[in-house]
């Protein structure tokens, strides 16, 4: 059902007057951020910012593992919310300058840029540690994800700190408008219009912080560029070109935001960024081993000593506390021999060794299967006398594409051209370049032993290599594998040396 119109009470001039003195105060502040220079925070966000809540993200690494692979990797949740508000406010106020006819408001304005501000209020230690490795597996079935944990935030925020939206001529529908832009509801079956903050007028509104449609947004403008900065990995793209050339255009009946046809190589470089971060970053095999290890720290100190470190996610109370800082936490507390002992051997670069990676074109034996099933089938192929368990073997499913799977992400975006800026068209393979890749997405399977002594990792690996043969044997190949593979078995895939430690 589409939202209702927007209704708000009849205030004096004095009081509207008030509303916009309040906007237009000197309770701004000023930050110097390395990516966009100086970025001004109005007065709403700045009582956000200066809250318990919002300041622990000062205290989650943005990268999580990430600092034990790239040491200049050292940022923060905090700086990152603070860029998203600033792209978000850029392309905003772009939108609403040159295209006046799309009714763009102050109270949009903000919201947006308020919902930038808090969309990672959720984020639990280590950032996507907390919510994509170590929740499913301490509560089974659990589907909770950050942006859940970002929105109850920013209702406790709210109520813990007082803060009265109505001074900032905010209302209760504009309160659900943010939380809509930061954990946008499902589509509904029946197609209407899902969201209740705004009407289908402003659709494009719901493509800025967060775009489900094609994945362009300002989380990733700056997480892509920010994470490059500080890991020292070459930026390929400019991000506020993207915004400078940024239009809303009615595409089949829908309000989309689209990006100037000549832009096209730079909105090819932003996915293909995506690409190289996952591959050389975020799902490095060294900071999967660490993150892993700090996930398994976790879960042997979830529940102890009447600490339920998965129950925060439903207490923003506590909450609130929970940050990195559980790392060292668990280091002082004697009585966690367990995790203790594996955050020692983090400390000592004692990490879970990756003895085994698959060739991507291997990724049709395991397509069915999940990670702890095949870590209990390699298991399986051990000598009964030499003391290897599921447990002791970690299996990571790398997934590293351009953002829409198998598919060229280009396909769901949307270009105009400078004769004619109010119809937009998509951009077909041939018009772009022969030099495109033919295939998208990687998938294949890293292998970690667990154990520390020296043969173990070994033997993991010959269980994994016996498991893998089996699986070929087993496995019907594609009709482009069974016609194009001329290799033999085993050496498809990639066999490590053992790391040394």
């Amino acid at each position: 059902m589409a939202a209702t119109s927007r209704k708000r009470p009849i205030e004096s001039d004095v009081a509207e007057n008030s509303h916009k003195e309040q906007r237009c105060s000197n309770s701004f502040k000023i930050f110097n951020d390395p990516i966009h220079g100086h970025i001004e925070v109005d007065a709403l966000s700045v009582k956000i910012i200066d809250t318990p809540q919002f300041q622990r993200l000062r205290f989650i690494k943005q990268l999580g593992g990430g600092y034990w692979v790239y040491p200049g990797a050292c940022h923060n949740r905090f700086e990152h919310s603070l860029g998203v508000y600033f792209l978000a406010g850029c392309l905003v106020t772009k939108l609403q300058k040159d295209q006046p006819e799309l009714g763009i408001t102050e109270d949009d304005l903000l919201c947006v840029k308020i919902a930038g501000l808090c969309h990672d209020l959720g984020h639990g230690p280590f950032s996507h540690v907390f919510d994509q490795q170590f929740i499913p597996q301490a509560i089974d079935g659990c589907k909770w994800k950050h942006e859940q944990g970002s929105t109850d935030m920013l209702d406790y925020l709210i109520k813990e700190n007082k803060i009265d939206l109505g001074q900032y001529s905010l209302t209760a529908e504009d309160l659900t408008f943010i939380k809509e832009l930061i954990n946008p509801p499902k589509a509904l079956p029946s197609g209407d219009w899902q969201f209740k903050g705004r009407t289908q007028k402003k659709s494009f509104l719901y493509q800025i912080v967060s775009n489900e449609q094609n994945g362009m947004d300002v989380d990733k403008y700056d997480y892509f560029a920010r994470d490059c900065h500080y890991t020292g990995l070459a930026k390929m793209f400019d991000h506020m070109q993207l915004i400078q050339h940024a239009r809303v255009i009615k595409v089949d009946g829908k309000l989309q935001i689209c990006y100037r046809k000549k832009d096209w190589p730079n909105v090819y470089n932003l996915f293909q960024t995506r690409a190289y971060l996952h591959r050389q970053a975020y799902q490095h095999r060294a900071k999967v081993a660490v993150e892993m290890m700090i996930t398994d720290a976790l879960l042997a100190a979830d529940g102890q000593n009447n600490k339920k470190i998965s129950g925060a996610i439903t207490d923003m109370e506590a909450y609130t506390n929970l940050t990195d800082s559980v790392f060292q936490q668990i280091l002082d507390d004697e009585r966690l021999e367990k995790a203790r002992d594996i955050l020692q051997n983090l400390e000592k670069r004692m990490l879970y060794r990756c003895v085994y990676e698959t060739h991507p074109k291997d990724w049709y034996l395991f397509k069915e299967d999940d990670p702890k099933n095949i870590a209990e089938q390699v298991a399986g192929y051990a000598d009964k006398s030499l003391d290897i368990n599921a447990e002791d073997i970690g299996i990571n499913i790398v997934k590293v594409n351009y953002g829409k799977g198998e598919k060229n992400p280009i396909e769901n975006v949307r270009f105009w051209k400078k004769d004619t800026p109010n119809e937009a068209e998509p951009l077909k393979r041939d018009e772009l370049s022969q030099m495109l890749p033919s295939k998208f997405e990687d998938r294949f399977l890293r292998v970690y032993c667990k154990k520390q002594d020296k043969e173990s990792p070994s033997i993991v690996k010959k269980c994994f290599e016996t498991f893998l043969t089996k699986k070929r044997g087993e496995t019907t190949p594609p009709k482009e594998e069974a016609q194009g593979s001329v290799e033999p078995p085993i050496t498809r895939g990639r066999k490590l040396p053992l790391p040394e430690t």
